[in-house]
């Protein structure tokens, strides 16, 4: 998984003359840092389907879980192309993020177990899942995780100075 972007770039067509991009580590701290999420998918008919999530950044990857039958885990299971998005919903104070890339069953039980300790250390008991036989176990029911690794980041500055940085990862 990407660590570090191959290629940053701040697009003077949507960003103040005095702007300047912020650094990867700045990004990586605000995606970690983030409690919500919206996760952009595609239905099998070409339709889009939205909807919020928590999510955890680590190992340089997004990291989410759905119920098998969800929809997203459906909508994932023929194009797992996504995006997620995150910052804040006002105008001119912020930095908004749009992650996208592919999303990737994770079902390896040490590494699941790793990420549900994350979940809660970020979100508190009501994440505390149970690892066994590559999912996620939540009182009665059970979860898919998807790692995205970042294909493209897009970074909105908001405010004074305006600012659009994409970062691209090989």
């Amino acid at each position: 998984m990407p660590a570090e972007p191959v290629e940053a770039h701040l697009d003077p067509r949507y960003s103040d003359p005095d702007a300047i991009p912020p650094q990867w580590p700045e990004a990586e701290r605000l995606l970690a840092a983030a409690e919500l999420f919206w996760i952009s998918t595609v239905r099998p008919d070409g339709r889009p389907h939205v909807t919020p999530l928590p999510a955890v950044w680590a190992d340089g990857a997004l990291h989410f879980c759905t119920g098998p039958q969800e929809r997203k885990a459906r909508n994932l299971a023929a194009n797992p192309h996504v995006t997620l998005t995150t910052g804040t919903n006002l105008w001119d104070t912020g930095y908004d993020l749009v992650v996208e890339g592919e999303a990737a069953r994770v079902t390896d039980d040490a590494r699941l177990r790793d990420l549900a300790a994350r979940w809660e250390d970020k979100y508190g008991d009501f994440w505390r899942f149970e690892v066994r036989d590559g999912r996620f176990h939540h009182g009665p029911g059970a979860a898919v995780v998807f790692a995205v690794a970042p294909r493209t980041v897009f970074g909105f500055g908001k405010g004074r100075p305006f600012s659009q940085t994409r970062w691209r990862f090989a």
